[in-house]
Order: structure tokens, then sequence, then C-alpha cells
């Protein structure tokens, strides 16, 4: 394929709707870990829930011959290592990013495990019967030129997602749970002097944050693709992380930078096509999430250089002020 081609692909409506399909799996994790920094917990176990339940999905699907009840047992594999992390955080106090890390690890090695258990394989689960959730055609929208096929046509998971950010919206700033979930996250002891169980709040937080990594696992394996792979996610879970940043953890922002991680997948699968070193080719998503992250603290920093000349002159303007007065 030659370099026009690729180019003129990547400004055409395919391309749009795919950019919307790759950023599905990143959204819901995301969504997630805005639920849980607001909180006051990151959970940094998001990598290896999304494995998890797409691992879950997956196998009691093909067991089964039902995805809907595949798609629960794979939401409550992520409560159940949500509520690991939680258990582990908030009643023995182990600090978050290590317990975090730790049920990553024990998930990669958990899921391969399992994969072997149950196929004989430590690569895919290639061989099993899998089920894929169902695609949503929109009645007359589908009809329509181009916008149709931005629009319709996709998994179940990928509107679901984008339901996800509004959803997320209105529980964190149009609920009492949502307003008290943010005071926790601000101020617990100041939350705690309200009534509010700060402990009760963030476990909950963590398991909400759970579900919808889940979701994301399981949008991989069970509608980008129809079976698990070893390490599925691949990076996902901490690319939703580091979309709760540069969002500033504002489920529209977020929601605008998983979409550009989407964006620069979904180029790095275009690029793919031509002449390109393929190790390249796959650290564009990553490279493109370092220089945001990069980006991102470099605006934080000139903000605080912005309040501290503030502070410094609305204080100078006061001493003026009392001067005055005196004289």
């Amino acid at each position: 394929m030659s370099f026009d081609t690729v180019i003129r692909s990547i400004f055409s409506a395919f391309f749009i709707a795919s950019v919307i399909r790759i950023s599905t799996p990143i959204i819901f994790p995301a969504m997630g870990g805005i639920i849980a920094i607001q909180a006051g917990v990151s959970n940094m176990a998001l990598e290896g829930i999304m494995n998890a339940g797409a691992f879950t999905g997956v196998i009691v699907s093909a067991y089964t011959g039902n995805v809907w009840l595949a798609v629960l047992c794979g939401m409550l594999a992520g409560v159940f290592i949500a509520s690991l992390l939680a258990l582990f955080h908030l009643r023995f106090n182990t600090n978050i990013t290590l317990a975090g890390l730790a049920l990553n690890l024990f998930c990669s090695g958990a899921t391969v495990f399992l994969l072997f258990v149950f196929t004989g394989d430590k690569g895919n689960t290639s061989n099993l019967p899998s089920l894929s959730v169902p695609t949503i055609d929109i009645p007359v929208i589908k009809d329509i030129p181009v916008l149709g096929q931005l629009l319709s046509g996709h998994p179940v998971f990928t509107y679901l997602a984008f339901l996800t950010a509004f959803l997320v919206y209105i529980f964190l700033y149009r609920t009492r749970f949502g307003t008290h979930l943010r005071a926790v996250g601000e101020n617990p002891e100041a939350a705690t002097s309200l009534g509010i169980n700060v402990k009760l709040t963030r476990f909950v937080a963590l398991i909400l944050s759970g579900v919808l990594a889940a979701l994301g696992g399981m949008s991989l394996s069970m509608a980008y693709l129809q079976m698990f792979q070893r390490e599925m996610a691949a990076g996902r879970g901490w690319i939703g992380l580091a979309a709760v940043w540069l969002g500033a953890k504002r489920p529209l922002g977020v929601l605008l930078a998983s979409i550009l991680f989407g964006l620069a997948d979904a180029i790095a699968n275009q690029l793919g096509s031509l002449k390109v070193p393929s190790q390249l080719v796959q650290m564009i998503p990553y490279l493109t999430t370092v220089v945001a992250l990069v980006v991102y603290a470099i605006q934080q920093k000139q903000e605080i250089i912005n309040r501290i000349k503030k502070y410094q002159r609305e204080n100078t303007e006061t001493v003026t002020a009392e001067s005055s007065i005196k004289k």
C-alpha cells in the first residue's frame, strides 16, 4: 500500500469509524479511573481487571452459549479484583500503587494459567467457540451515506462506552452520592465530620471502576475480536489512567483524551501497511501517551506559577492598601 493511499484512508469515514471502535476499550477504564480518583483513590489495577474481564467473558460465553451471562460474569470478575484492591488498601492499609501492581501481575499470570487449563494453549482461545456481543444498526441513520457508516453498525459496547461518559457525569455532579464521593476525594476529614463513611465511599468507587474496566476488557475479546489473547489489554488500562489526568479528571475531557489515544492507535494500524519497522509503528500509541502527559505536566506547572503570581500580586496589593490606611 502506498503512502498516498494510507493518507487518503486516514481521511475517510471508515477510518473515523475505526477510531470510534478502537477508543472503546480505553474509554471504559478511563471512566472507571475518574470515579476512583475523584474519591481519592487511584485504581492501579485497571490493566489486570481488563485482562480478567476479557478472559472471563470469553470462557463463560464459550461454555454456556449465553453472551449476556458472559458479560455479567466478566463484570463480576472486575468486581472481585477491585474488591481485593479495596481490601488490601482500605482494610489492611496497603499502599494502593503497590497493591494495584501486584494485582496486575496476579491477573496476568492467572489468566495465562487458566487459559492453559481450559484450552491447553498459553497464547489464545482460538479453539473455543466463544461469542461476541451484537452490533446495532440504527434505523434511518444506517441508510444515510457517510453518517450511517460513522454512527451505525458498531458493537453494543461502543455505544455503551459513550453513554457511560454521560452517565459518569450525571453520577458525579448530579447525584447526592456523587457529591459525597467528590467530597471524600477533596477532603476526607471534612467529609467524615459531615457523617460520610469515607472507606465505604471509596470501596464503592473502586467497585464501580472495576466494573467499567472489565467492560473495557470484554470490548476487546467479545467485540473487537472474538477470542482472548494473552495480555490482551496491551497497556490500555494504563492509557486509560493517563487519559484521566490529561482530561483534567472531567468526563468530557477524559472522553476526548481517550479518543485522542484511539486516534493514535488507529493511525498506527494504518501505518503498519507501509514498509515501516513494526516496532516503530507499535510505539505510536504509547509515545502519544508520554507526549500527552508531558504536555499535561507543563500545563499544571504553568497553572501553579500563575497561582503563585496571583497570590503575590494580591498580597502586594493588600500590603499597599494597609500602608495607605496607616498614612
